[in-house]
């Protein structure tokens, strides 16, 4: 059983999955969407309209680019190129509002993205300064930072669907290569990290083994020389 888990949004990673030919379970945003192998919405939570206002109104720099993940369209303070390259199709439109004048902020995920990762370091402790208990949160890159509700993380995402198979995270193993698959690795059998992953992901999580890199195609070769021979039940 595969389960291909991303912060990236469900229209986004729909037509990147589409082009594996094989069922697969889809976690998005982190964790916020959970679609069957039918492409059904099995779960679905959004961060309350009031929590990113709260959030919005702290002053951001006008230099950090602020993102709103809605469920057909991510609201964006100004374009950003870098952001639309991503995407491969662009089924997930941006559309640059002024938050001031924007009535409900419900929405699957804040993201905020900067050239400088200490400029994302400092919004993240403005923002758990501010509500230490309010939000999970993620660098999905080092110059990309993520904030989810409390209650949404890829790992709990995951559990939900080992459930509904009748596994458990003895019976799996995972790739990550970012923040946002940290929970997840450490939850799994075997957590795999790629060698892409930044540094001071690598120093945090020591323990667990590193692989050749995405562009080295490190996936696929560790489940053709480790897995496919050995019975493993579930990939993440």
């Amino acid at each position: 059983m595969i389960i291909v888990a991303t912060g990236r949004h469900h229209l986004d990673a729909m037509p990147i999955v589409e082009g594996l030919g094989f069922p697969l379970y889809l976690v998005t945003s982190n964790g916020a969407r959970i679609h069957s192998p039918k492409k059904e919405l099995l779960f679905s939570f959004d961060i309350d309209s009031d929590a990113i206002k709260s959030v919005l109104d702290l002053g951001i720099d006008s230099e950090i680019t602020t993102v709103l993940f809605r469920e057909n369209v991510w609201q964006t303070n100004r374009h950003n190129e870098s952001l639309n390259s991503f995407q491969t199709e662009l089924n997930y439109l941006p559309e640059v509002v002024d938050f001031s004048t924007v009535a409900d902020f419900s929405s699957i995920k804040m993201f905020f993205t900067h050239d400088r990762h200490s400029k994302l370091i400092e919004l993240r402790d403005q923002i758990l300064k501010k509500h230490p208990d309010l939000f999970s949160h993620a660098f999905s890159l080092p110059l990309c930072l993520e904030f989810m509700d409390k209650s949404v993380d890829k790992s709990v995402a995951i559990a939900k669907i080992l459930e509904i198979e009748n596994f458990n995270f003895e019976q799996a193993i995972s790739f990550g290569d970012g923040y946002n698959d940290e929970k997840m690795l450490n939850a799994t059998a075997k957590g795999l990290l790629m060698g892409n992953s930044p540094e001071s992901l690598k120093n945090k999580l020591f323990n667990l083994e590193v692989i050749s890199m995405n562009y080295e195609d490190g996936v696929a070769k560790y489940l053709s020389e480790k897995v496919l021979c050995d019975g493993v039940s579930t990939v993440i």
